[in-house]
């Protein structure tokens, strides 16, 4: 047996300081990669940050003004066809007013023509001025001829207006006239006789081509689209213009079922169901007129300028941030030997550490790490308000062992002892420890009284079961007494000492009645 020379620090003590010391050698090399690599990523970083909030300043200005435009286009079609609408309304109504004033029996057809023909010149938005009898008969007309059979009574406005005795202007679907093949909006209105009964329809017809042309003027991309629609859905123009689009309903559309219902007017990004074109949309419904008009911008062309800025700037920053890497690589490289050396330092130093916590013989933790480990799980048990168990376990008449079978033996029992505590151990943060000797401890995080029971019942039954031929034992083979401590320490103070000590007294205790069996306390005293 060797002696500790006095003021000598004990081998473990050494071996444990020399592990933790080791590390700080390599200090400098891993903090110059350290910083090396932090200024290497801070630099990219701050490139691709400012590179990131300009792409997205210019990707949100883009749309921006794409939502201005469009609100703009809006209000601007929306008082167009409202004037033009209007103009229309007003005109049918005065003339509807001396019509019935005069009354359809005894109107003037030529005085009446030359006024159509007069009003119509006036309103360029004008295809023409109609009243019908109450049998759908033209009467009279700006036109110059009359077409044969000259009959509207089959019109939709022609038949609304006689059902119903509304006053008020309808604008109807787009129809093609009857006289000149044209597309026309029909905006009519009923005409009644003295005693209420129906007396005819005053139509007035605006060219579909004249909301076309102006819609044309306006500079908007190739898969923009400019739209007037009924309240209903149902399209009166559009551009671009494509004859068998008019008359289809946008009454499916998101901007009619989601936006229009809670707001008349504002901006939606959503997918056109006539030609699925994804696009940034400014919508206004008239309060005049049961009209929509619809202003849209395809995304397309509000990001493709944007897109373009961002590969050009993607490219310079690619190139700039490959450079720079570039070189960063260049010093990372002089640091390379010198991190595999410190690698294999760091290697045998956790060695090292480790040989310093672990018991060799047996390959359990040593008493070293019990202190460390019990006193953090005391206070972690007292932080989480759980239990902390600890068990000492003692092989059973030892000495007797090693002197009858000697020391070489009595390694190899040790180490089958400690192989089934490890075993009885079902959890990974159970802790298996040789305290000393033939001596082994537990300690059990988050274990009550009656858990740790279970645990040292396991291992003494695995240790019996075992069946180590033990010659100078009562029972002819190797067993082992446990005492348990356990504790809450949230609610009794209790030290790393004091559950040790009563566990060692728990051990005592099963020691004085008999052997191979345990005892416990609840508490530590």
């Amino acid at each position: 047996m060797n002696a500790q020379i006095p003021g000598q620090k004990p081998p473990e003590i050494k071996a444990q300081e020399t592990a933790d010391a080791a590390p700080i050698k390599a200090v400098s090399a891993v903090a110059a990669l350290r910083l090396t690599v932090a200024f290497m990523l801070t630099v990219i970083l701050a490139f691709l940050s400012v590179e990131g909030w300009r792409t997205w300043r210019d990707y949100h200005s883009a749309f921006n003004s794409a939502r201005n435009s469009v609100t703009n286009l809006a209000r601007a079609t929306a008082q167009h066809a409202e004037d033009a609408i209007r103009q229309v309304d007003v005109l049918t109504a005065a003339l509807g007013e001396r019509v019935e004033g005069d009354g359809l029996r005894n109107i003037d057809v030529n005085r009446i023509h030359k006024l159509l023909v007069q009003q119509s010149r006036l309103m360029p938005q004008l295809h023409g001025l109609f009243i019908y009898g109450p049998d759908g008969q033209w009467i009279v007309t700006d036109k110059e001829v009359i077409p044969e059979p000259a009959n509207n009574a089959d019109r939709d406005y022609f038949q609304y207006h006689r059902t119903h005795t509304d006053r008020n202007v309808r604008i109807g679907k787009v129809v093609k006239s009857k006289s000149t093949d044209d597309l026309i909006i029909p905006i009519s209105r009923r005409l009644n006789n003295p005693d209420g009964s129906f007396a005819g329809v005053l139509l007035g017809t605006i060219k579909v081509s004249y909301f076309v042309d102006y819609y044309g003027d306006f500079k908007i991309d190739d898969r923009g689209a400019l739209v007037l629609a009924l309240r209903d859905g149902t399209i009166l123009v559009r551009r671009p213009f494509i004859k068998s689009v008019i008359g289809q309903s946008l009454a499916s559309s998101e901007i009619f079922t989601r936006y229009l219902p809670v707001s008349s007017d504002g901006i939606a990004e959503v997918k056109a169901v006539v030609d699925g074109t994804e696009r940034l949309y400014g919508y206004r419904a008239l309060t005049t007129y049961p009209l929509v008009v619809e202003t849209g911008l395809s995304r397309e062309s509000i990001i493709a300028p944007w897109r373009w800025d961002l590969y050009k700037t993607g490219f310079v920053l690619s190139s700039v941030i490959c450079a720079f890497t570039a070189f960063g690589l260049i010093v990372l490289n002089q640091l390379r030997q010198r991190m595999a050396i410190e690698r294999e330092l760091r290697l045998a130093h956790q060695t090292m550490r480790d040989m310093a916590l672990t018991d060799s013989l047996t390959g359990l933790a040593n008493r070293r790490r019990l202190d460390t480990a019990l006193a953090d799980e005391i206070r972690l048990a007292k932080r989480q308000n759980s239990s902390l168990s600890l068990i000492m376990i003692d092989v059973d008449y030892f000495k007797r062992y090693n002197d009858t079978y000697g020391h070489a033996a009595g390694d190899e029992c040790l180490s089958m002892v400690a192989s089934a505590i490890s075993q009885a151990l079902k959890r990974p943060g159970d802790l298996a420890v040789r305290y000393g000797g033939e001596e082994f401890s537990v300690l059990l995080p988050n274990t009550d009284l009656h858990g740790a029971q279970l645990v040292a019942q396991q291992i003494i039954e695995t240790i019996r079961a075992l069946a180590i031929e033990h010659a100078n034992h009562p029972l002819g083979h190797v067993t082992a007494s446990a005492g348990i401590a356990a504790s809450r320490p949230a609610e009794h103070e209790v030290s790393a000492a004091m559950l040790i000590n009563a566990a060692d007294k728990m051990l005592y205790a099963a020691k004085q009645q008999g052997r191979d069996r345990y005892c416990s306390a609840a508490q530590p005293a």
